[in-house]
């Protein structure tokens, strides 16, 4: 059997870049597994679906953001012994460590909703969160210029689920400046009372949604999708709605199930790795450390959210003793477009009160340098500093 010192699974963001911050740190035998070849920078899918990017922009081969020093193992994880620590892959390889830090994101749940995958398939339903869908999002908006769409928001957990709202908002703009927003009903399934749940961020929200005439469903859910139908549940009663044109229904999501078949997960039904949401280490197996979308730190995922995960955990896996770790606040944020290029960026702490990294500007109030930022200098920042450990 294999040995590693720091043995980590996933190399999506979190994965590389905590591979990167801990040989920068000094650590010597830093393993990662992840079978997939090619690397995203999953953010700029919203825009894919916007029509403001493409999949090459966000594409890179993993063997180009593998840190040097870090050994790639190219398979995937089917189980965990967490007493050990140690992981099994599907080749059969065995492959212990002494510490193992669980981070293969969230799976697409198409079981959760009837005939979402068949629609996917068919083609009047996509979404920017599956790489599959993504780049066929924006055609099939574009061209609409009369009918009804839907657009929903993800139930948590979900990889920054808010964000969902980016593809409504680009698509509005687009159709108004084409004259032809009034043709078109539209619609945006929430599974909360309001988009964000921060008071003063929803109020600019809901300005813009009421200036695009969108109609707005609460404390909902889509349950079912079937040749153009649309099943929504709210407070129990289920609602069709007919007709739709295209709806960009993101897909629940859940754990990968070996997180739960292998003892890891906690109480929370999508099956999170049950961790110390302040030092991000396992409840009950101390070996085994978890971050990002798959792991139950009480906050909405996001890549800024994850930024300080890394430089907690990188910390407190080479910490002397549990009196010198460092803790994670639960910061988040969520960027949301308003417009073809304004953004507002909304930062939250684990309480979802406002934590501004900053109090000037006001990064709530819509602007074009806050998209600009976002789209195209945080992907820079993103290829060439966070996934090489540098931030």
């Amino acid at each position: 059997m294999d040995e590693h010192e720091i043995l980590i699974v996933g190399g999506g963001n979190a994965g590389v870049s905590l591979a990167a911050k801990l040989l920068r740190q000094g650590v010597r035998d830093v393993a990662l597994v992840e079978s997939q070849a090619m690397h995203r920078y999953r953010p700029l899918l919203n825009y894919v679906g916007g029509g403001q990017a493409t999949m090459a922009s966000l594409e890179r081969p993993a063997s180009h953001v593998v840190p040097d020093g870090c050994t790639w193992i190219k398979d995937r994880v089917v189980s965990v012994d967490p007493s050990r620590p140690s992981v099994l892959t599907a080749d059969g390889r065995r492959i212990g460590c002494r510490q193992l830090v669980v981070c293969p994101g969230l799976e697409e749940d198409w079981d959760a909703v009837p005939g979402m995958a068949d629609a996917y398939r068919a083609g009047w339903a996509g979404s920017t969160f599956d790489v599959e869908s993504a780049p066929h999002v924006w055609p099939a908006l574009r061209r609409l210029s009369r009918g009804r769409v839907l657009f929903t928001v993800p139930p948590e957990p979900a990889p920054c689920g808010a964000t969902a709202l980016k593809p409504l908002t680009l698509a509005c703009d687009r159709w108004r400046r084409r004259g032809v927003l009034q043709d078109l009903d539209v619609q945006l399934i929430l599974p909360r009372q309001s988009p964000l749940g921060v008071p003063r961020a929803d109020r600019v929200l809901e300005s813009e949604l009421s200036s695009y005439g969108v109609q707005v469903v609460r404390n909902a859910h889509v349950t079912g999708l079937d040749d153009h139908r649309v099943t929504v549940t709210s407070g129990g009663q289920a609602q069709e709605i007919d007709d739709v044109a295209f709806a960009h229904v993101v897909p629940h999501y859940r754990a990968p199930r070996w997180v739960v078949e292998s003892g890891l997960a906690g109480s929370a039904a999508a099956g999170l790795v049950d961790v110390d949401p302040l030092t991000l280490r396992h409840r009950r197996h101390p070996a085994v450390w978890s971050l990002g979308d798959v792991a139950d730190v009480a906050t909405r995922p996001s890549g800024g959210a994850l930024r300080k995960q890394v430089g907690v955990l990188a910390h407190n896996l080479t910490a002397d003793d549990e009196a010198s770790m460092q803790q994670y606040d639960g910061y988040t944020v969520m960027p949301i477009t308003v417009g073809r290029r304004r953004l507002m960026l909304v930062e939250v702490n684990r309480d979802g009160r406002p934590a501004p990294s900053r109090r000037f500007p006001d990064l709530v109030r819509p602007r074009r340098a806050t998209w600009a930022f976002d789209r195209y200098v945080l992907p820079k920042i993103y290829y060439r500093r966070i996934l090489r450990g540098k931030v």
